[in-house]
């Protein structure tokens, strides 16, 4: 049941109760003979992939339904919309009133009236506002009280991530959830990062081990047969799995899919189009005579212009943390390819890219350390190497060491290690 109010942790039985259930019982029959058929979210078990978090007193819990899952709920097509549904409970045990931003989870959020209006035939009109409003979250809410309902957002396929973000006279609570959706085929989702490496073979680096290892790791990635180099790896990424992921989700990178009959289609619908496609699969290079675990974007206008990263796992710990090599590229143009669905031309000024990501990650409260390190060999703009395409490149041979964060880290208290100094 949507904005339900719980005191103490248990439900309030009573007549607005009984009317509203009656009213959704209704709104479901008239909806069967309209064509209008949405199903209570009760019924729907996407809550089963909900997260919890909790706090001073406030229990915040999320879940996101699939586009099926949507449709199921509110009887329209919301994601061909471009709208996702994000569904709260927010429970509060505090002695004061505490309110819901919900600005902070999309600042271009839906009304529910809006999103409803976007689907509303005249013969359903009513009842589709009404529904969709009943199903809205409460901003307010008052001590002993829980209350759940929906936000309605612009869609995130993959991987959505999102702050709850709660306030009340005496101070602000912060909730990030990264919750993952039914729907997109990831590359990296069934990758086995705990299994990848024996105990044997994973080594813990001290501060000169790690440098002499990343100056003398491979200079590009290689092809499939291990016979030529390509792209300069020009990053170098510490922090673990989950780490890794979470920072480069929260500074706005996207998932890729795999390459499959689905991701080709919307891929050369993009490339006929100039059609963003956000999760659009990347071609395989190789490090370590294996292709990239892991593969982020961010797109721009369309799917010719994007930034495209790659990262490998390494063998190797720092502190601690796993040791990721990888390369980062901006895409500035793109032709279609049997073998590889697309195939992009590079920006020359691989450095400047490997700059944006520096500060991308920071500006996102991402990053935590940084530091510079020799390693993919100087190529001054006068004797340019190419990439594996033919793509011309220059850089001046640093790669640039990024400790991200899973947690938030403000750009001022971000350390700043001096190894090597560019001279750009």
């Amino acid at each position: 049941m949507f904005n339900t109010n719980r005191t103490q942790g248990k439900a309030q039985p009573g007549v607005a109760r009984f009317i509203l259930s009656l009213w959704m019982l209704l709104c479901a029959i008239a909806g069967c003979a309209s064509g209008w058929n949405p199903i209570p979210a009760d019924t729907v078990p996407f809550r089963e992939r909900s997260q919890t978090q909790s706090r001073d007193g406030i229990r915040v819990t999320a879940a996101v339904p699939s586009a099926a899952e949507t449709r199921e709920i509110f009887g329209a097509d919301l994601y061909d919309r471009g709208v996702q549904p994000v569904w709260l409970e927010i429970e509060n045990t505090r002695d004061e009133r505490i309110s819901f931003l919900p600005v902070g989870l999309d600042s271009n959020y839906f009304t529910p009236i809006e999103t409803a209006s976007m689907h509303e035939s005249e013969k359903n009109r009513r009842q589709m506002e009404q529904y969709f409003f009943s199903s809205g979250v409460n901003g307010h809410i008052l001590p002993g009280v829980a209350r759940s309902g929906f936000v309605f957002t612009h869609l995130d396929e993959g991987t959505k991530a999102f702050n709850v973000d709660l306030i009340s006279a005496k101070g602000a609570w912060p909730f990030t959830f990264f919750i993952q959706v039914p729907g997109l085929k990831v590359d990296h989702y069934d990758v086995d990062f705990a299994g990848m490496y024996t105990t044997d073979q994973i080594k813990e680096l001290d501060r000169d081990g790690l440098i002499a290892w990343l100056e003398s790791a491979p200079c590009c990635v290689r092809d499939e047969k291990d016979t030529n180099n390509g792209d300069p790896l020009n990053i170098a990424v510490i922090g673990d799995p989950k780490e890794v992921y979470y920072a480069f989700i929260r500074a706005g990178w996207d998932e890729t899919e795999i390459v499959a009959a689905s991701s080709g289609f919307k891929t050369a619908i993009s490339f006929l189009t100039g059609g963003e496609y956000r999760y659009s699969p990347v071609s395989s290079l190789y490090v370590f005579n294996r292709r990239q675990d892991v593969a982020f974007q961010r797109a721009r206008e369309n799917i010719h212009e994007r930034n495209h990263l790659r990262l490998w796992m390494s063998p190797y710990k720092y502190e601690g943390k796993t040791v990721w090599i990888g390369q980062i590229s901006r895409d500035i143009g793109v032709r279609f390819t049997m073998k590889t669905i697309t195939t992009h031309k590079i920006d020359p000024d691989v450095d400047e890219t490997r700059e944006f990501l520096l500060e991308n990650l920071a500006y996102n409260q991402a990053l935590a350390k940084v530091a510079y390190v020799k390693g993919t060999g100087a190529a001054p703009i006068e004797q340019m190497r190419a990439n594996l395409t033919g793509d011309p490149y220059f850089t001046d041979g640093l790669r640039i060491v990024l400790w991200v964060s899973a947690t938030q880290v403000a750009i001022d208290d971000i350390e700043l290690l001096q190894w090597e100094i560019p001279k750009r």
